[in-house]
């Protein structure tokens, strides 16, 4: 009995595997372009949460002199996210905002993360070991979404103690 149990599991696991393997060659989607795409979706989530923690009216603060303000900083992250991923598409970034208010900030941020996922969600095996420019030089696709996601958090770690220097508690994590 146990081994014709085995050989059943193993049917159905084959199959599984096969028509998963079958339609990611059908699109042309990487196998691992998901993974990335999901970790991508925490990431947008949680960034844009942060930017509509701050008040409207401390947008323009900064902690230090030499610091960007935090709009600035919203602004930042959306820019180079656009660069990231045109640059994942081996295209120009598309023209962008020049926000001046906390509703144009977080659509823009927004919208860089929804410009992102389309991209991410669409890249190919062979997009992802391709080298493709971006702000941080020319790399496999697979690096140039790391230093994305690295970029990302390592601003929007910034931007949570802008929260706290002015008494908010930034949104906590999830995936």
């Amino acid at each position: 009995m146990r081994p014709r149990l085995v050989a059943g599991w193993t049917i159905v696991l084959r199959l599984a595997l096969t028509i998963f393997f079958t339609q990611s060659l059908a699109t042309g989607a990487a196998i691992g372009s998901d993974e990335y795409a999901k970790h991508f979706d925490a990431l947008s989530k949680l960034s844009v949460s942060v930017a509509e923690a701050m008040p409207a009216d401390q947008y323009g603060f900064k902690p230090h002199p030499e610091s960007m303000d935090f709009g600035e900083l919203m602004a930042h992250i959306a820019t180079t996210n656009y660069q990231f991923c045109a640059g994942l598409k081996d295209a120009e970034a598309p023209a962008m905002p020049s926000p001046h208010d906390k509703d144009g900030y977080v659509k823009f941020l927004s919208d860089s993360f929804n410009y992102c996922s389309g991209v991410i969600s669409n890249m190919t095996d062979a997009q992802m070991s391709a080298a493709h420019d971006s702000p941080d030089g020319r790399m496999p696709g697979k690096e140039v979404l790391l230093a994305m996601y690295v970029h990302v958090a390592h601003h929007r770690g910034q931007a949570e103690i802008y929260l706290r220097d002015k008494g908010i508690k930034p949104p906590g994590y999830r995936v």
